[in-house]
């Protein structure tokens, strides 16, 4: 049997975590730290009150429980494969939920960007596709340059693996082992570079340490 591509797709993943109360767990555990982490960056990069901000893969709202209450009421966007999961952050985890429309939370599991305005300040796309296959990530680059072109801030993350050794496991500097085949993935960085050019992107590597040894990526 194949192993499926990442465990979000796995049918009825969704409804168990939810069922079970592990909206937090799902999106990769140390909500409080990432949560401020993806705030802190976006703020170094010049976000403000006034801005819009579209939060890619948003799961249960980690980065949106502190965004929302940042942000202007109604500036902040989410897409996510699992809409219940956004509902269910933002019914539980933000301090005044009537800051977020309920319609800011769009279900989009291939980046197709649906009811999204055509301005956007800033995106950000923070463990999406550490957990994507290189296809699907240049897929979402891809989509995320044409949509929304110039000028704009976009960050991400991903795992990188050095020249010669990206066909195998790699213990990452947190200790986290990424692979190549399988969530969490990691590429080399020529490939990635490769996959912005195709996609219309000028990428610059940013030097901020991440948990997990993830390497942030300003396109």
């Amino acid at each position: 049997m194949r192993r499926p591509t990442s465990p979000y797709v796995v049918p009825g993943f969704y409804d168990r975590a939810l069922a079970e109360g592990r909206h937090r767990d799902v999106v990769g555990g140390r909500w409080e730290e990432i949560g401020r982490l993806q705030l802190a960056l976006l703020q170094a990069h010049g976000m403000q009150p006034h801005h819009q901000l579209l939060d890619i893969g948003a799961g249960s709202l980690r980065l949106g429980c502190k965004a929302v209450s940042y942000l202007d009421p109604g500036h902040y966007w989410a897409t996510d494969a699992s809409r219940p999961l956004m509902l269910r952050g933002r019914a539980v985890e933000l301090p005044d939920p009537d800051r977020l429309p309920a319609d800011h939370l769009v279900e989009d599991a291939d980046f197709a960007f649906p009811d999204l305005p055509d301005h956007m300040d800033y995106l950000i796309a923070f463990g999406v596709f550490t957990h994507l296959p290189p296809e699907q990530t240049a897929h979402a680059l891809a989509q995320i340059a044409r949509r929304w072109p110039a000028p704009r801030v976009f960050l991400f993350t991903v795992f990188l693996a050095p020249e010669g050794q990206a066909g195998q496991s790699l213990r990452q500097p947190d200790g986290v082992v990424t692979h190549p085949d399988r969530p969490p993935y990691h590429m080399r960085e020529a490939a990635l570079l490769a996959m912005a050019q195709d996609a219309g992107l000028c990428l610059t590597r940013q030097p901020d340490r991440l948990p997990r040894g993830q390497v942030l990526w300003q396109g």
